[in-house]
């Protein structure tokens, strides 16, 4: 079973792993809500959104198809682009995620293949 973002196929290329962010409740104390450091308390405000982040390194055979590979990501980041199923390697599933960011980890490393690391972000925003 392959991963997937809205059924594309965009950390096939390259070795990839899955990871879930903190998940937790959203506490705030009175005395930052009010400025006045003299208020006892905290409030809570529901749980934090569901983030999930893909890490692995792009491969590919040559600049051309790097770039294919980075626009598709890229393409997905836009905050116009709606939601959709991101699934894992191993049948995990997250509904309504939203593709938040892409960021590359250091210089593309040029062999018989090129490769590049990187790291996802998605997050199952309540602004949908």
């Amino acid at each position: 079973m392959a991963s997937s973002f809205k059924g594309l196929n965009l950390f096939g290329s390259g070795p990839h792993r899955f990871s879930m962010g903190e998940r937790s409740r959203r506490i705030v104390s009175l005395a930052t809500l009010t400025q006045d450091v003299s208020q006892a308390g905290t409030l809570e405000f529901g749980n934090y959104e569901l983030r999930v982040f893909v890490r692995g390194r792009l491969v590919a055979g040559n600049e051309l198809a790097m770039r294919g590979l980075r626009d598709a990501i890229v393409a997905q980041v836009d905050a116009a682009v709606g939601s959709g199923l991101l699934k894992d390697s191993y049948g995990q599933q997250w509904d309504t995620m939203k593709l938040i960011s892409f960021e590359e980890f250091g210089a593309v490393s040029r062999g018989r293949e090129l490769s590049v690391g990187y790291v996802v972000e998605f997050g199952q925003l309540a602004s949908g």
